[in-house]
């Protein structure tokens, strides 16, 4: 403290508060701080604000919490409104929480990450906010109204809160046009309340406020209130990202991600969605997962998106966690395990996620994984939807009633729930297909049963054309038709139905209304073979044995035999005693060992 210092802060104590206010405005705090102190003991309710931010701030002085919430209460005692407006943040931050920051700018934010904030303290709050409030602080009346709000239940009081934000928003505060916007919202249905609600959010966004900035920038992307304009939309989210503001942060990344209103930048958008990710955003923690299960220009990294899909699923995102299930199941990036696949997908099908009902269910028809409330919460997913209209619930259902998965197997009434959804799913033409083929739960009837499984067919349903050919080829339900019923099998066989190749086979092999071709059926063969097919495996191993397309080998046919008779197949062991006995193991030569 120079000379002059000492001269004006024993002169007095507002003296001192003029020339520590006229340091601190020259950046030279240190020596500000004595003369506040002198001014703040001597009861001066500014000094003592001003002294709390120093302390607060550690500007001037050594940090110190406690000091500054002390100097701040008494500041606020003395009605000084700006300290009852910090000490009403602090409070509701858990009293550390933005400390230093001056005020409310962010009341309406996430507090920042790594601080040591204890559990809010919405009564002490509640008091200061108040008395600022009264005393006509619009930064004390927005604090009022996000208690109301927001505070527990005991607290709330809606319509007190719109009117202390009201009151906020019309002396210009940006807090207040986000309370009173988001306040108008909860019953935003007539025209003119969603006009306030969008001129008030564009208010708050001028003035900066993040979460306005993201929240208008939403209403201008879909074009609510504002005409739509994505690219405008884009940038509101760049500046809510900028501040801090994750799912603005989500929004951004992904704007870059896609080079929506902007030039692509996939590795700054990738960054920005892990900053989001990392500060619990689960939409973005599942993009990021999802970027990395596609791959791009490099392979795709499961374990990676394993990582990021469990991030997302801990916060309750249903896809992800039916992504990870998914992960389990085909163990990509993580131990395959049905338990873990059933247990994740459970996580997404109770909160909603159709497909991963059905993927629950597939999980159980299989036996593998789940829990045995499973089968029965199943059921009643699929019942209940079913029941209101869902024709893919109603086939799955049927399906359940049919399986005896979750409920006693009724074969009646899984027809009569796959008829109806056989009205507009494919897989209930060809189920319901198969139980009037079968007569299971309806009295067979073969030609209906035709139609369906046609149907079912025409869209490009493997197992429904392979159903049809074989139908086509018995003259099941319906005239015989070779042709088509082999252009049927090799469509599907194309596709990778090992039966359908074997089927190929068997008709090109002979006996059928198409030409002979023991050459392709042959490769047909083989390749059903390859694939594990028991019976391909023989016919590969007779073709071989008997030089039916034009290549003679014993030895392969000796080996393709074997294998059809470890299947459990009695005529490939009749055909191995057929061949011709093995050439014995060719035995080393031996040299003559000199003496």
């Amino acid at each position: 403290m120079t000379i002059v210092d000492r001269l004006i802060g024993g002169f007095s104590a507002s003296g001192a508060l003029r020339r520590a206010l006229h340091l601190s405005d020259q950046g030279e705090v240190k020596r500000a701080f004595p003369l506040f102190a002198r001014a703040a003991r001597a009861g001066i309710a500014e000094a003592e604000f001003r002294l709390a931010r120093c302390y607060l701030e550690g500007t001037g002085v050594p940090h110190s919490r406690p000091q500054g919430v002390r100097w701040l209460e008494r500041a606020g005692a003395q009605g000084y409104v700006e300290a009852q407006v910090l000490l009403a943040t602090l409070c509701l931050h858990g009293i550390v929480a933005n400390a230093g920051d001056g005020g409310s700018s962010g009341l309406f934010e996430t507090p920042a990450t790594g601080s040591s904030a204890t559990a809010p303290d919405f009564v002490a709050a509640e008091k200061w906010a108040r008395r600022a409030a009264e005393a006509g602080s619009a930064d004390g009346q927005a604090l009022l109204g996000y208690i109301l709000t927001s505070g527990p239940e005991a607290m709330r009081k809606p319509d007190e809160a719109f009117g202390w934000y009201k009151k906020s928003a019309e002396a210009g505060c940006p807090q207040g046009h986000l309370g009173y916007a988001l306040a108008l919202a909860q019953n935003a249905r007539a025209p003119e309340a969603q006009a306030a609600i969008t001129e008030h959010l564009r208010l708050a966004s001028e003035k900066g406020l993040a979460t306005a900035l993201y929240l208008y920038g939403t209403l201008t992307e879909r074009g609510v209130g504002v005409p739509a304009d994505r690219d405008a939309a884009t940038q509101l989210y760049r500046q809510a990202a900028e501040k801090g503001h994750r799912s603005g942060q989500a929004k951004w990344g992904l704007a870059l991600m896609e080079g929506t209103g902007v030039e692509v930048n996939t590795t700054e958008g990738e960054s920005w969605l892990r900053r989001a990710a990392l500060a619990g955003d689960a939409e973005a923690a599942a993009l990021v997962g999802d970027l990395y299960a596609r791959g791009g220009s490099l392979p795709p990294n499961y374990t990676e998106a394993a990582t990021w899909f469990r991030r997302a699923a801990d916060a309750n995102h249903r896809a992800a966690a039916r992504a990870l299930g998914m992960l389990y199941l085909t163990g990509a990036g993580v131990p395959r395990d049905q338990q873990e696949a059933a247990r994740w997908f459970r996580v997404s099908a109770q909160a909603g996620d159709p497909t991963a009902r059905v993927e629950l269910a597939n999980l159980l028809l299989e036996g593998g994984g789940g829990e045995p409330e499973d089968s029965i919460r199943t059921k009643e997913w699929f019942e209940e939807a079913a029941a209101a209209g869902d024709l893919v619930a109603a086939f799955n259902f049927g399906v359940c009633l049919a399986e005896g998965v979750g409920v006693e197997r009724d074969d009646r009434k899984a027809a009569e729930w796959l008829r109806k959804a056989a009205d507009g799913v494919v897989n209930a033409q060809y189920w319901y297909g198969r139980m009037l083929i079968e007569g299971r739960g309806v009295e067979a009837n073969p030609e209906e049963g035709r139609v369906w499984v046609a149907k079912a067919a025409e869209t490009g349903m493997t197992d429904a054309e392979v159903l049809l050919a074989d139908m086509m080829l018995t003259g099941r339900g319906g005239p015989r038709d070779h042709q088509a019923a082999l252009a049927l099998f090799i469509k599907a066989a194309d596709r990778g139905h090992v039966g359908a190749m074997f089927a190929v086979g068997a008709m090109n092999g002979g006996g059928h209304d198409v030409p002979t071709d023991r050459i392709a059926a042959q490769k047909w063969f083989r390749a059903a073979a390859e694939r594990g097919h028991a019976y391909a495996q023989m016919m590969l191993g007779r073709y071989l044995a008997r030089n039916l397309a034009g290549k003679q080998d014993f030895e392969e046919a000796r080996l393709w035999s074997e294998r059809a008779a470890a299947q459990g197949l009695q005529e490939a062991r009749t055909d191995i005693a057929a061949l011709p006995p093995a050439k014995p193991a060719a035995q080393p030569e031996r040299q003559a060992v000199g003496r």
